[in-house]
């Protein structure tokens, strides 16, 4: 049975905005209402709004905040169609308000929603830029996580450290409260990428930025799915090498590089495994190249392009266009090598060459023609 809101008055339309709380959400039906409940009891002395930005929920999430919304001015939805990921989302929710703090909070009743009033406070009266949430201070606790989440996520963390201007105890934190001018100029900066928005903005931030950090207890989810995953974690890693190296190499062009030495390693198995059949060489060569070509497709779809995913019929056709472009790449590729070694360059050079050239044209082809952005 859903449980019943029992909000204080909504303030004075002559008081300005001073709060918003942005929480991304995705099939989190069962929680929406207590955690509009709880934030209205915990910010009776601050004027807030909540925004809740939907990845494409399917379990009527998106619904019942409507419905909520109907009633009180102060809940407000972005849907977001054909595109997904907590960082952008919590990006797009913070630029959607004019309010001077903006805080992130789960959706998942996880976070506790109690300190959202001293996060608050410390960007306003102790004049800080960001004020954190943690799980990783003496009375901070990550509650009943079992010993490999435990060790994923202080291993985790110990890889933010590279990329972390300021020094947190928690920098894969989502709960927290910042300036909204501070994420206004740090915007441009930011790559989306992901589930830890705090890290990103820390390492996006020119300067070391005013940080506090209060303790919490990590709860239990009781609703719903926990959205973690392998791609989720792949993200994650994609995330820290755009902050070292994005400004050198694009980030697409490395993921498409290692999904590509992947497809080699697919190639070699099958061409291995063809010919110790007694196949024709011709004819295993040819089963291991549309394998290895078919295989870099679905991976890249995946990951590389994942926010760009092609489905149904623009799967197909993208397959075949990505058959077109790897053959012209392969046609490049040995160009160049036999061109190099002809001129007596060294064989390795000449093959690297080869595959260099190869990888860019099927990058940039593949970026035009098969993962096109719809205009």
């Amino acid at each position: 049975m859903q449980q019943a809101l029992h909000r204080p008055e909504i303030g004075s339309a002559l008081r300005p905005l001073e709060l918003c709380v942005v929480v991304p959400v995705l099939n989190e039906r069962a929680n929406i209402a207590e955690l509009i409940d709880r934030v209205s009891n915990v910010l009776s002395e601050i004027e807030w709004e909540i925004m809740f930005v939907d990845d494409g929920s399917c379990d009527g999430t998106p619904e019942l905040i409507s419905q909520l919304a109907a009633t009180d001015r102060r809940i407000r939805l972005i849907r977001r169609f054909n595109r997904r990921g907590l960082s952008s989302a919590v990006i797009e929710g913070m630029m959607a308000s004019t309010a001077p703090v903006v805080a992130v909070i789960d959706g998942d009743l996880q976070h506790d929603e109690t300190l959202l009033p001293k996060l608050y406070q410390s960007i306003t009266e102790d004049r800080n830029d960001v004020a954190v949430g943690t799980r990783y201070t003496a009375e901070g606790s990550i509650g009943e996580w079992d010993r490999k989440r435990a060790w994923i996520s202080a291993f985790a963390t110990r890889l933010a450290e590279a990329i972390a201007r300021t020094p947190l105890s928690d920098p894969m934190s989502g709960f927290f409260a910042v300036r909204r001018e501070t994420i206004a100029e740090l915007a441009p900066r930011l790559s989306g990428i992901g589930y830890k928005i705090l890290l990103d903005i820390m390492a996006s931030a020119p300067r070391p930025l005013e940080v506090a950090e209060f303790p919490y207890t990590f709860r239990t989810r009781q609703h719903g799915e926990s959205k973690l995953d392998n791609i989720v974690a792949l993200q994650y890693l994609e995330m820290l090498a755009e902050k070292r190296v994005g400004h050198l190499v694009p980030i697409k062009f490395l993921k498409f590089s290692c999904v590509g030495a992947l497809g080699l390693g697919v190639h070699m198995i099958v061409l291995l495994t063809l010919i110790s059949a007694h196949a024709a060489f011709g004819t295993a060569q040819t089963v291991a190249v549309l394998t290895a070509m078919t295989f870099n497709f679905l991976l890249n779809n995946s990951f590389t392009y994942r926010d760009q995913r092609l489905k149904g019929l623009r799967m197909l056709t993208g397959l075949l266009s990505f058959y077109a472009i790897c053959g012209l790449g392969a046609i490049a590729n040995v160009g160049v090598g036999e061109m190099l070694f002809g001129s007596h360059y060294d064989w390795w050079f000449a093959g690297l060459a080869g595959a260099a050239v190869g990888s860019v044209w099927n990058y940039v082809m593949g970026s035009l023609f098969t993962w096109r952005k719809s205009s």
